[in-house]
């Protein structure tokens, strides 16, 4: 049987997602979901959609979809729906997992690796993060959940983007790229966002596609030093085209290393078994392609917290340029020593 993909929606509270998980239940694009949601929401989707009796924990809708609540622990939820669905019992295609608004995804996240019996039946797509462009800034300034769920995110929808001046959604797209550069942001109009752009997204596949807006790698290239990008957390006048925007000094940050030179494997490999081991907790999303000393492959790594899995990607293709790069977000990571560290790595 083939993996069922599982979408994790977070959000800050009143951002918009039952709006867009009402949508995503309610439309007609033919593909059966299941909804899991935590249930101490704000407002659960019950209300709207469903009238049914609450005590049942699974209920199916017209138009196919499932949706439950989770009782217990969302391992036991999740391993339930694959059983039933293997009975025949359920038919759903995929899985939508809506936390609450002030959850970290990150062990969320972390149950689609950890659980054998969970990773066998499921596949971990992508994170979606949902901002509130009208309350953003006071959020992520007072509430390191909001900041996380922007770090772990794999696509970032501003919601209410219509209620604040074109300058202030500005400063804060320019925000959260400083905290996640990997997620393409997309301003969404009352959640209303295309299927397409929710779902398949991959996020977690291990692929050799290193998502990074291409302004925030060359922000400070030119400077003539050697090929490594040491400034991008903090947004400085002269690093980027937007002098106004002031510096939010924001505990989660990215930043990006880079390198011509080969890395030596088991170097580098007991360098990020060590420096996972000791700043996994506030290691929210790491990635790279790696040009490793002895491969003609890429190699691809990536990481949630503490788990970090590795991967054999394409062939260089002749003639193409050899380069390591990999990104990091996290809790205030000592930037410094994991640059060095990575330098060090090198052949």
């Amino acid at each position: 049987m083939s993996l069922i993909p599982a979408t994790i929606l977070t959000g800050f509270l009143g951002s918009g997602k039952t709006t867009l998980l009402k949508r995503v239940l309610t439309e007609a694009h033919g593909q059966k979901i299941a909804v899991i949601e935590n249930e101490f929401g704000e407002e659960n989707i019950d209300n709207d959609i469903l009238v049914a009796d609450t005590n049942e924990q699974v209920i199916q809708m017209s138009n196919g979809c499932v949706c439950c609540t989770i009782r217990e622990d969302l391992r036991s939820t999740l391993s339930d729906l694959a059983e039933k669905k293997r009975k025949g019992e359920l038919d759903f295609e995929r899985v939508v997992i809506e936390t609450t608004g002030l959850a970290d995804p990150g062990p969320v996240a972390q149950t689609f690796f950890m659980d054998d019996e969970i990773a066998e039946s499921y596949l971990l797509d992508s994170v979606l993060t949902l901002v509130d462009a009208k309350h953003a800034g006071q959020q992520l300034d007072d509430r390191q959940e909001a900041r996380r769920q922007v770090g772990f995110a794999d696509q970032i929808f501003i919601s209410k983007s219509d209620l604040v001046e074109p300058a202030a959604l500005d400063a804060l797209m320019h925000r959260l790229k400083h905290m996640n550069p990997r997620a393409p942001q997309q301003a969404v109009h009352f959640g209303e966002v295309p299927i397409s752009k929710v779902f398949d997204l991959k996020g977690f596949n291990l692929n050799a596609k290193l998502d990074i807006d291409p302004d925030f790698l060359s922000a400070d290239d030119g400077h003539g030093h050697h090929d490594h990008d040491h400034d991008h957390d903090h947004v400085h006048g002269e690093h980027c085209d937007h002098p106004h925007h002031h510096a939010h000094d924001d505990d989660v940050k990215s930043f990006v290393f880079r390198s011509k030179k080969a890395f030596a494997p088991a170097k580098l490999e007991d360098f990020l078994g060590a420096i996972v081991q000791v700043y996994g907790p506030k290691m929210l999303r790491y990635k790279g392609v790696l040009y490793m000393k002895g491969s003609d492959r890429k190699v691809i790594f990536q990481g949630v917290h503490q788990l970090m899995g590795s991967d054999l990607g394409p062939k260089w293709a002749p003639g193409e340029e050899k380069l390591s790069k990999l990104v990091f977000i996290g809790i205030d990571l000592p930037k410094d020593i994991l640059l060095q560290g990575l330098e060090q790595c090198l052949v």
